[in-house]
């Protein structure tokens, strides 16, 4: 398994394009710290291999809470690492690579909060609020000793540094940074720019994205029409500049149309979620020159099932015309799959696969006709668990 590079706007492993249909499953170090759940990690990692999916999005970080990476800044429970150590091994046997979130904006696992709590605690003057993350040297610092602790990890089954690992496909700063206090964007580009350099720092060999939703700011004063609505221009990000910088090597966006435009007809949300896509796609290759990866998208399980469906095959032809036609879109992200009893983790659009067989088998027909495009890029191009070589592919049906 080589390592996955850029060039301009596509990846490639061994010299050869490489496109992306993969998935959400943030909890998975979590299952693997007891033995007895392993086995949905196993079962998870099988439902995306039969999908011929090759890239799972998942935490890399637990800070402070139950089953927690992370007990308080700089020490570590070695029994969750080892189940980080057991999921990264998993996934490299299906040949699915890793996209590992190095911390959260939001609460959920600690995050950002955490690290301001431990600052408080050890009576640093943090200010009133979260977003001091972004600016606090004695935070920073918890953050740079967290991101060389995981870095530097020696997988304990394989003895390979996971710098030097090549299932892991890239590393993503924070999930959905944003600086509230700061919306003229300056506080974050400065986090963005010290923390990118340090990565790069201890490792040369992968890929680093930020993790960001897709907003623009005042510094993108014309595409702030592209936003989903007013309030998003005042949460301190800003897609061109925050993905600029020559140590951010891919652009990265999500795409939640209701919730994002929950007053417009589902008809409108279509229209406003392809618009969303496009214009990124657009800008990853005219501004950025680099790769644009959708990192998390989907549509709540409440929603019809047609409308899921639509949404999905218009995330997914996208996708696909980008591949075929060597543009800017370097693939998806489903948010988020779920095995069967696992609703600690759920949320409004968690998929179990074995309850969606029209999801399953619509995301299969999207990895076959990447893979028939690209050959030996994916895993099994599959419509079904058993794994078995196609001929031809399924149509996107809805």
């Amino acid at each position: 398994m080589g390592f996955v590079r850029r060039d301009g706007t596509q990846f490639f492993v061994d010299g050869r394009p490489f496109y992306i249909n993969g998935w959400n499953s943030y909890w998975m170090m979590s299952e693997a710290v007891e033995w007895l759940s392993r086995s949905n990690v196993r079962s998870i990692l099988d439902d995306g291999a039969g999908m011929g999916l090759n890239l799972v999005r998942t935490w890399a970080f637990n800070d402070a809470g139950y089953h927690a990476l992370q007990r308080s800044p700089g020490h570590y429970d070695e029994d969750v690492f080892k189940a980080l150590d057991y999921v990264i091994v998993e996934a490299r046997r299906r040949n699915i690579r890793l996209l590992l979130s190095l911390t959260n904006n939001l609460e959920a696992f600690g995050g950002k909060g955490q690290y301001v709590y431990w600052a408080r605690q050890a009576s640093a003057d943090v200010g009133y609020s979260n977003d001091t993350f972004f600016s606090d040297p004695t935070i920073k610092d918890y953050y740079k000793s967290h991101v060389k602790k995981i870095l530097t990890r020696v997988n304990s089954i394989t003895g390979v540094a996971y710098k030097d690992e090549p299932a892991i496909f890239a590393w993503e700063l924070m999930n959905e940074p944003r600086c509230i206090i700061d919306p003229s964007g300056n506080t974050l580009q400065t986090w963005i720019e010290e923390m990118s350099v340090y990565v790069k720092s201890l490792d040369s060999k992968h890929l680093l994205t930020v993790g960001l939703e897709g907003f623009y700011n005042s510094w993108s004063p014309d595409s702030l029409v592209a936003n989903p609505g007013h309030w998003a221009d005042f949460l301190g990000s800003d897609f061109i500049r925050n993905h600029l910088l020559s140590t951010i090597d891919f652009a990265s966006i999500h795409a939640y149309p209701d919730i994002w435009m929950p007053e417009v007809s589902f008809e409108e949300q279509l229209k406003g979620f392809s618009k969303w896509v496009d214009t990124h796609v657009q800008d990853g290759a005219l501004r950025l020159q680099k790769p644009v990866l959708v990192t998390e998208f989907g549509l709540k399980t409440k929603s019809s099932t047609r409308h899921r469906l639509e949404l999905l095959k218009a995330m997914y032809d996208a996708a696909f015309d980008s591949a075929r036609n060597g543009e800017a879109c370097a693939g998806a992200m489903l948010w988020q799959l779920l095995e069967e009893g696992l609703d600690e983790y759920g949320d409004d659009y968690a998929i179990v696969p074995r309850d969606e067989p029209q999801v399953t088998e619509l995301v299969g027909a999207h990895s076959c006709r990447l893979e028939k495009l690209f050959h030996s890029n994916f895993t099994a191009a599959v419509t079904h668990r058993k794994n078995k070589q196609v001929s031809t592919c399924k149509p996107l049906l809805v």
